[in-house]
């Protein structure tokens, strides 16, 4: 790292590369890969404070943990993203409303800066390092050990109920119910169905295991790049008829796993694969409560209105927390996130009447899952972005820190 640095050749840390824009990417600079740092460190069974390496896997911990009755408070909708990838993004999960953050459940980290500087910092050490670090998108250094406070769960089974809703209202208010009693809180949404978008809304709740209960094992994979997207005008629209249909009469209360509902996606490797060549983009925003009914209205409204349809649509709300980092995506509001098939100029057009809107709620876009906002979309929503320069290692750089920070 010094070397390069001294070089003038910016490089920047990588995990598993699992975030969907250009975060984590450094055309014409270096790569420095993580997962070699792989080691727990420490595990204190008593207290569930789990010291390891910035390139442990969260899937990992999570088999650690589960079975000896402990678990990641907060995990994103993957488990295939190392600890340090968790930390730079301050990635949140389906219970924001009671967890808020991952990075509200690190006690330390420790960074390494490229002039050799090696810093350990945390909620009550060298805050502003912290508050820089994480969310911070590995611009401040590269972390390089974590310790974390896991939480305590009977196990990896959840007591889970799917119920449907039709528009904007029903939703927040299926929201408000859940959030006091239930851990988990997420609801599918059906972006082409109406002006009453009608969607499915998922909450979970740990749940003890029973006796002779087996956790899903088969994996499938997308083995091919169709030419084509398989998510296009033709196929989107019956597709979520189908899919809403299918669960909206399965509401008893039942029993999963966890991987089931929490992280549906990891059991179809290469899933992006279905996008075809072209690929895809995820456009993710949050606006604040106070506007947040009328501002996501007029988002689903303009995505009906463009046809460009998404099947991975979701829905949910952010709780009250402040998030630790400057440049931490979650504040109190509702989240939005849909899966977009890259037609070009039509969905950038698309994209261009969502940012107005987000920009005039004062809402923001989630920097894991970008690949294309504007600059002036970014500092507008992250008002602290100014004040996160200071803290930036000058020898590290992304594509992303080009496109928003101009260096």
């Amino acid at each position: 790292m010094r070397a390069a640095a001294a070089a003038g050749m910016a490089g920047l840390a990588h995990g598993l590369g699992r975030s969907y824009g250009d975060a984590a990417l450094n055309p014409g600079g270096l790569l420095w890969h993580t997962r070699g740092l792989d080691r727990f460190i420490r595990f204190d069974e008593a207290t569930g404070e789990l010291e390891c390496e910035a390139g442990v896997l969260l899937r990992d911990i999570q088999a650690l943990a589960l079975a000896r009755g402990w678990s990641l408070p907060v995990t994103p909708g993957t488990l295939w993203v190392t600890v340090g990838g968790a930390i730079a993004n301050d990635v949140h999960g389906k219970n924001h409303h009671r967890r808020g953050n991952f990075g509200d459940h690190v006690r330390w980290l420790e960074l390494q800066r490229t002039d050799g500087a090696c810093i350990v910092c945390g909620p009550d050490r060298e805050r502003g390092w912290f508050e820089a670090t994480v969310g911070g998108i590995g611009l401040t250094g590269v972390i390089v050990r974590a310790c974390l406070q896991l939480m305590p769960v009977p196990g990896p089974w959840l007591e889970a109920q799917t119920l449907p809703f039709e528009g904007l209202d029903e939703f927040l208010a299926l929201s408000d119910e859940a959030e006091p009693g239930w851990e988990h809180a997420v609801s599918w949404i059906d972006g082409l169905s109406g002006a009453r978008p009608r969607g499915l809304f998922m909450r979970s709740r740990p749940a003890p295991s029973q006796e002779g209960q087996v956790a899903p094992r088969r994996q499938r994979e997308v083995r091919w790049v169709p030419p084509v997207s398989l998510f296009n005008r033709w196929t989107v629209r019956p597709g979520n008829a189908l899919y809403y249909h299918w669960h909206r009469r399965r509401t008893a209360l039942g029993r999963v796993h966890q991987g089931q509902l929490l992280y549906p996606l990891d059991a179809l490797g290469h899933w992006n694969r279905v996008y075809g060549p072209r690929g895809f983009f995820q456009y993710q925003s949050v606006v604040p409560m106070a506007v947040a009914r009328d501002a996501t209205q007029a988002m689903l409204d303009a995505i009906r209105r463009s046809g460009e349809g998404s099947f991975l649509g979701v829905i949910k709300t952010f709780g009250p927390r402040t998030a630790i980092g400057m440049l931490s995506f979650p504040r109190h509001g509702l989240t939005l996130a849909l899966d977009f098939p890259n037609r070009g100029s039509s969905t950038a057009q698309l994209f261009e009447r969502l940012d107005a809107i987000v920009q005039q709620a004062g809402g923001r876009l989630y920097l894991a899952k970008d690949a294309r906002m504007p600059r002036a979309l970014f500092e507008a929503g992250y008002p602290r972005s100014a004040e996160f320069e200071r803290w930036r290692d000058p020898g590290i750089a992304s594509a992303m820190s080009r496109r928003l920070m101009g260096s």
